[in-house]
């Protein structure tokens, strides 16, 4: 498959897929896609956590992108927050070809205001079509933002609320000899 709009270096180059964006799959259907693994986690926490097989692994197997949690003393604590982190990974790492904006994209953008919390169910989701439609766009936020329907500062704005999804795409940008975005 090739849709690469550009050339980044290897570390910054994102894996591409087709479509739908494992980020924006439902939890069945990516926990169908991962292998899970258990063990104890090490650091802070007493007894409990020394004991007790609390941390949580999951790989996603079709692109091998693994996600962990082993900071809270409930192993279904810890898969909850290791699945949210995964897909927040999975929505950095993997691009799919951006066409039209999704419904979930249309009905959390109202008005040009994107409106979708970073505790939100359907934030990785809302972060990878964004940087789907952003590297599509050869990384220009206006040309992404007349895609998706909303303001170029909304989007900045959005995608800041992720700190590595703005790593991604700054460090993309400066390779291309763009000057960096600012919140």
């Amino acid at each position: 498959m090739s849709f690469t709009p550009f050339q980044l270096p290897e570390h910054l180059t994102p894996m591409l897929v087709d479509a739908p964006h494992p980020a924006s799959i439902g939890q069945d259907a990516i926990l169908a896609q991962c292998s899970m693994t258990r063990g104890r986690s090490s650091g802070p926490g007493g007894q409990h956590r020394n004991k007790v097989q609390t941390l949580v692994e999951y790989t996603h197997t079709p692109t091998g992108i693994m996600a962990a949690a082993g900071e809270r003393r409930s192993a279904a604590e810890n898969a909850r927050v290791a699945i949210t982190r995964l897909r927040l990974t999975l929505a950095c790492k993997v691009r799919v070809p951006a066409g039209d904006p999704s419904e979930l994209w249309a009905s959390r953008c109202i008005k040009g205001k994107i409106r979708c919390s970073t505790e939100h169910r359907d934030f990785p989701a809302m972060v990878a079509e964004a940087l789907d439609h952003i590297f599509a766009s050869g990384l220009d936020q206006k040309a992404a933002a007349i895609r998706l329907e909303c303001s170029a500062t909304q989007l900045v704005r959005f995608v800041t609320d992720h700190p590595p999804a703005m790593q991604w795409w700054n460090e993309a940008r400066q390779h291309k000899g763009m000057r960096p975005l600012r919140p």
